[in-house]
């Protein structure tokens, strides 16, 4: 059978390649899937049940169900002073994945550029390749704490430059923007008059200063198309929630797409996403808090066996620096996980210029990450106290 090129040398995910080492293997301590280790709180999971039995199984609106997107619009409104109209400015996607599928898609001729900041989330380059566009890559590194700059992207607005890709907070590295930083994105991003595509699914787990949207900054809204969802704040993965927020045509593009291959979000997850967002801000504060406490922990206890760490400013990944061991980053992870059994995903699976580091998710219990930590410094020969912890 003959496959499309472009599938063809689409390279397998480094994530999903490394994990499926994991599967029959017993007693492994896992700091590698991207997943919040909570349960979706209950009184969220009892909307999506108490909506089965009251027989909500249909289909909905394409664009999802009024009720939920007057409900995102009510919270954009309130929490961020965003204002998109829900019936024009707004879709419910399957997870943001699918949103940001969709906007490439919406959005790209056959050729067009996407700026794409590396270490990036292993999917952004490959929804890139496969809307026929093509991702540039722009390295960051720990000397600006994984942080893409203004004068990088301006001075990769070469031509053929469409799109610029971001994430805040960061995975893998967990880094984000001050509104200061993100000020002079939006600056250049006025200037060379290209597309933001603006994946802000970690938002809510922001933790040295507030979140700020691009698209709440003045003037943004015409350049941004804005994705968050549920899996991440509310531990609502299974429930394949997301949303896109942008200007009417593009929204209407992206819908347009969605009807022939999607269809429609599960109605059972739009049901909880409102519960969600009507009644979650203290589920959400709650798991903040105790991310926060997990990533003083881990950060310190890294740093103390030798492998260099900075502080991630949100989201639940830690992206420490291996070059002291002195082996590549998926040698380090297979080893760790043959000789000590902890799993972690081993940088380059987020670009080449990620070698010499590793990505570990702190979405695991306390006691998890500290018998990690003690297997990881047996694995390294670093004495390591439990005091630490």
């Amino acid at each position: 059978m003959q496959i499309a090129k472009k599938v063809q040398l689409l390279a397998p995910s480094g994530i999903r390649a490394f994990f499926d080492l994991v599967l029959n293997m017993k007693d492994v301590i896992s700091l590698g899937v991207g997943e919040p280790d909570f349960v979706t709180p209950w009184h969220i999971r009892e909307k999506a049940v108490f909506s089965l039995e009251k027989g909500f199984t249909s289909y909905t609106s394409n664009k999802g169900m009024p009720e939920l997107r007057r409900e995102i619009a009510n919270f954009l409104s309130h929490r961020y002073g965003i204002n998109y109209h829900f019936e024009e400015e707004m879709l419910v996607t399957v997870g943001v994945s699918e949103g940001l599928d969709l906007a490439m898609r919406a959005i790209l001729n056959p050729g067009d550029k996407v700026l794409v900041p590396e270490p990036a989330y292993v999917s952004y380059g490959p929804v890139v390749e496969l809307a026929g566009g093509k991702p540039i890559y722009l390295k960051t590194g720990i000397e600006n704490r994984f942080k893409l700059t203004a004068k990088q992207i301006d001075q990769a607005c070469t031509k053929g430059v469409k799109a610029l890709m971001i994430n805040y907070p960061a995975n893998p590295t967990g880094a984000s923007f001050t509104r200061k930083e993100l000020l002079d994105i939006a600056r250049v991003v006025k200037k060379r008059n290209i597309i933001v595509v603006s994946d802000e699914v970690y938002d809510e787990l922001t933790y040295d200063f507030e979140h700020t949207p691009l698209v709440s900054l003045p003037g943004m809204k015409k350049y941004v198309i804005y994705l968050n969802g549920f899996s991440k704040s509310y531990a609502m993965t299974g429930f394949r929630l997301g949303y896109a927020c942008g200007p009417s045509d593009v929204i209407a593009a992206m819908t347009k797409i969605h009807q022939y291959t999607m269809l429609c979000a599960s109605i059972t997850g739009q049901i909880a996403a409102i519960e969600a967002l009507k009644n979650g801000f203290q589920d959400v504060a709650d798991m903040k808090r105790e991310y926060m406490r997990r990533r003083r922990f881990i950060v310190d206890a890294l740093n103390s066996i030798g492998m260099t760490c900075h502080n991630p400013e949100g989201a639940f990944y830690v992206f420490p620096s291996i070059k002291s061991a002195g082996v590549n980053s998926l040698d380090f992870a297979k080893n760790l996980l043959q000789k000590k059994k902890v799993a972690i995903v081993p940088g380059v699976a987020f670009g080449k210029s990620t070698e010499g580091y590793v990505r570990m998710s702190y979405a695991s219990s306390y006691e998890n990450l500290k018998e990690a930590i003690r297997r990881i410094a047996e694995y390294l020969g670093k004495p390591y106290h439990s005091a630490t912890a």
